[in-house]
C-alpha cells in the first residue's frame, strides 16, 4: 500500500523515490558527486512548493489538478511560465542527474520530459473549458515552459 502511494504522488516519486534509488545506484557505483549541480536540487524542490502555495492562494483550487483554481493564476512564476510546478520538477531531476552522471537519473529526466509535457497539455484543454477566452489570452501571452527560448513561444 505504502509503494503504491509512493508510485501514484508525482512529487513523491520525484522528490522521494527517484532520490532514493539514485542514490543506491550512486552507492552502487561508486562514482564522484559533480557538486556544481548541487543547487539545482533545492531549486526545483522550491519552485515546485513555493509556485504550488501561491497558485492555491491566488488561484484556489488544488492541491494538483484534481480541484481546478477558482481563477487563473499569471503572476508570480505564472508570469513567465505556465507551469512552474511541472518545471520544478524537471529542475530538479536535472540536477540529480548532473550531480550524480547516473544514467538511471538521465533515463529519469528522458521519461518524465514527455510525461510532464503531456500532462501540462492536458492541463492547458482544462483550464481552457474553464476559463474561455481568458485563458487563451494567458495562454498567448506566457510560454509552456521557459522564456526566450527557441521554439518555446507561448502555446
Amino acid at each position: 500500500m505504502k509503494l503504491a502511494r509512493l508510485l501514484s504522488s508525482t512529487s513523491k516519486r520525484t522528490f522521494v523515490l527517484y532520490p532514493g534509488l539514485v542514490a543506491l545506484e550512486q552507492r552502487l557505483r561508486r562514482q564522484p558527486l559533480h557538486l556544481a549541480w548541487a543547487p539545482l536540487l533545492p531549486w526545483g524542490y522550491l519552485q515546485y512548493r513555493l509556485s504550488g502555495n501561491y497558485r492555491t492562494r491566488k488561484g484556489g483550487g488544488g492541491p494538483g489538478v484534481a480541484v481546478p483554481p477558482d481563477r487563473i493564476v499569471d503572476g508570480g512564476l505564472y508570469g513567465y511560465t505556465r507551469n512552474p510546478m511541472y518545471l520544478g520538477h524537471l529542475i530538479f531531476l536535472t540536477g540529480l542527474t548532473g550531480l550524480t552522471r547516473s544514467p538511471l537519473a538521465a533515463f529519469l529526466v528522458a521519461i518524465n520530459l514527455p510525461w510532464f509535457d503531456r500532462h501540462a497539455r492536458q492541463d492547458e484543454e482544462r483550464l481552457l473549458h474553464l476559463f474561455g477566452a481568458d485563458y487563451a489570452t494567458y495562454r498567448d501571452r506566457v510560454p509552456r515552459w521557459l522564456p526566450g527560448l527557441p521554439g518555446s513561444t507561448p502555446r
